[in-house]
C-alpha cells in the first residue's frame, strides 16, 4: 500500500479564497484586518515561522505588526509588548510565538492578552469557549487539521481518533475540537503521550492518528494499522532539517498521510488569518 498525501497547500488556498471577499468587504468600510506577532528570543525556526505569517499577511491584504523581544529582556518587557498590542486599534488580533525561552512565563503573557484579540485561541477564556462550543477563535493548528480532514472528505464522525501528545497549544485543544458535535469532528478521541508505556496499543486500533508530541519519528509504521489516516502536527528541527513526528516509512501502510514538508504548516497560517479576520469583524460590527 502507498499512502495518498494530505497536502496542506490546497486546503489553505480554499480557506483563503473563502475569506478573501470578507477582507474586501472590511476594506470598503475603511478597515484593514491587522495581525500582530510577538517574537521572544532569537530561535531561527521561530523567526522563520513569523516571517511566513507576515508574508501571508502581505499577500492576502492584511496589515501586520511585529514586536521582537531579545532573549536577555525581562518578563516585564514581554508583558509591555502584550499591553501595547492590546491598546493598538490597528491590531485586531495577535500571537506570542511559541515556544519562548524558558526564563519567560508564556502562560502569564497569554493571560495578559485581551481574549478578543487572541489570534490563536489559546487564552483561557477562548479555550473555555471551545469546551462549551461557543463562538470564538479556535487554536490555529488544530483548526487547520480539522480543515484538512474536511477538505479531503475523510470521515471523522464516530471514528476512533488517537492523538499522540497533550500539549496546551496542540494536543489538548485538538482533542476538545475532535469531540465536538459538528462536521469534521464528533469522534471517539483518545489522548496518549510520551509517558504512556505502550503507545502502539492505542494507535494500532485508530482510524485516524494525529501526532502532536514534538518528538521526531515517534509514530512508526509498526504502530499504524493498514489504511489509517496519519497526520503529523508536531515537528522538530534537526540542524536545518525539519523532522515530523511521523516516520516517513508510515507511508508504506497508511491510507492517507501528511508529507514531511507542506502538510499542516500552510493550514495553520490560513486559520490564523481567518481568526484575525473574524476578530476584526467582531470589533467593527
Amino acid at each position: 500500500m502507498s499512502a495518498q498525501y494530505l497536502e496542506g497547500k490546497p486546503v489553505a488556498e480554499a480557506v483563503l479564497r473563502e475569506i478573501g471577499q470578507r477582507v474586501a468587504a472590511l476594506k470598503k468600510r475603511g478597515v484593514v484586518p491587522g495581525l500582530g506577532t510577538i517574537l521572544v528570543g532569537d530561535d531561527p525556526a521561530s523567526a522563520g515561522y513569523v516571517r511566513k505569517k507576515h508574508e501571508a499577511c502581505r499577500e492576502h491584504g492584511f496589515a501586520s505588526f511585529d514586536r521582537q523581544i531579545p532573549a536577555d529582556a525581562s518578563q516585564k518587557d514581554l508583558l509591555d509588548a502584550v499591553r501595547a498590542f492590546n491598546k493598538d486599534d490597528r491590531v485586531h488580533a495577535f500571537i506570542i510565538q511559541y515556544p519562548v525561552p524558558r526564563r519567560f512565563d508564556y502562560s502569564e503573557a497569554i493571560e495578559s492578552m485581551l481574549p478578543e484579540k487572541d489570534a490563536d485561541g489559546l487564552h483561557p477564556v477562548n479555550l473555555g469557549r471551545l469546551v462549551l462550543q461557543e463562538p470564538g477563535p479556535v487554536p490555529a493548528t488544530p483548526a487547520g487539521i480539522q480543515a484538512m480532514l474536511l477538505h479531503y472528505q475523510i470521515p471523522v464522525e464516530g471514528r476512533e481518533v488517537v492523538i499522540v501528545g497533550r500539549g496546551s497549544t496542540l494536543g489538548r485543544p485538538l482533542a476538545l475540537l475532535m469531540t465536538l458535535k459538528k462536521a469534521g469532528a464528533n469522534a471517539a478521541v483518545t489522548v496518549v503521550h510520551t509517558g504512556v508505556t505502550d503507545i502502539a496499543r492505542y494507535t494500532k486500533r485508530a482510524d485516524i492518528v494525529i501526532a502532536a508530541a514534538g518528538v521526531p519519528g515517534i509514530v512508526t509504521k509498526e504502530m499504524v494499522r493498514p489504511g489509517a489516516v496519519v497526520i503529523s502536527g508536531g515537528i522538530t528541527w534537526e540542524g536545518k532539517r525539519l523532522v515530523p513526528d511521523v516516520d516517513e516509512s508510515v507511508a508504506e501502510v497508511a491510507g492517507w498521510i501528511t508529507p514531511r514538508l507542506g502538510g499542516v504548516g500552510p493550514t495553520t497560517i490560513a486559520m490564523l488569518l481567518k481568526n484575525t479576520l473574524e476578530c476584526a469583524e467582531r470589533r467593527t460590527a
